[in-house]
């Protein structure tokens, strides 16, 4: 398995403007300087965190989508990240997994955010994604999924967990202390893409986009800045460290409902 470059880009949105958004983070790939591998944007990168769906929504041949695979393309790269997606009447916040060739999966968000009425305006998702790319086995999920340990947990011996979001600065605390905790009790890599600056709705963000490794020590965090971050993950040191502390072997067997 080979070494993976990836690509956090920290950013405000523009609220509920698709096309600025688009055009912003497009600057962003655009100004790139070295290959990578995957770039991760936030939760809702075309519009930020708002419940107004049906105005917002697309389909999956819709402009967000054929501009993932334009990036995607351009680059060289896997583009990852959610936006308002509409199918067969149901609104989902959806996390697009965009290869370079134009190949996608998805995962739409599982825990929705009660307490700002999410689960009145989208459908939850049922399933977990597990991708596989450059030899990596790698699972991408949504904000509020952070706080759920068993929907992150890792039996199937991935190496890179993935939350992409919008997490208030008023519980900036929380998720950076989660994401360590979801890197130490799964022995893996785990990044956090969190946006930056104040929405329409007047929520203040923090950022603290951050990449954790396997053993929980940060390797990277930004705070109150946008920023565009890329490293290389080592596969062999995360190898080397499950095989002398194998903790994984000793989890819990259950089934989740």
């Amino acid at each position: 398995m080979e070494d993976l470059r990836v690509t956090l880009i920290q950013s405000a949105l523009v609220w509920e403007n698709p096309e600025a958004n688009r055009q912003h983070f497009a600057q962003r790939i655009a100004q790139l300087e070295e290959p990578t591998d995957l770039i991760i944007l936030p939760e809702m990168f075309t519009t930020g965190f708002t419940m107004n769906n049906a105005p917002l929504a697309e389909t999956m041949d819709g402009p967000t989508l054929q501009w993932m695979r334009e990036m995607a393309q351009q680059s060289g790269a896997v583009v990852t990240g959610s936006f308002i997606a509409k199918e067969d009447g149901h609104f989902y916040n959806r996390l697009v997994w965009m290869q370079p060739d134009g190949a996608y999966q998805h995962y739409d968000k599982r825990h929705l955010f009660t307490l700002a009425g999410e689960h009145n305006y989208y459908t939850p998702g049922q399933q977990r994604l597990l991708v596989e790319w450059k030899g990596w086995k790698i699972m991408p999920l949504i904000c509020y999924d952070l706080r759920f340990p068993v929907w992150s947990r890792n039996v199937e011996r991935y190496d890179l967990l993935i939350y992409v979001a919008n997490f208030p600065e008023r519980r900036a605390y929380a998720w950076q202390q989660l994401l360590i905790a979801r890197a130490i009790e799964n022995q893996c890599y785990t990044i956090g893409v969190n946006c930056v600056g104040v929405d329409g709705k007047e929520n203040s963000y923090s950022g603290d986009s951050a990449l954790h490794d396997y053993e929980g020590q940060t390797v990277y965090r930004i705070t109150h800045a946008e920023d565009v971050f890329t490293t290389t993950l080592s596969a062999s040191a995360q190898q080397n460290f499950r095989e002398k502390l194998a903790f994984l072997e000793d989890q819990d067997v259950f089934v989740i409902q």
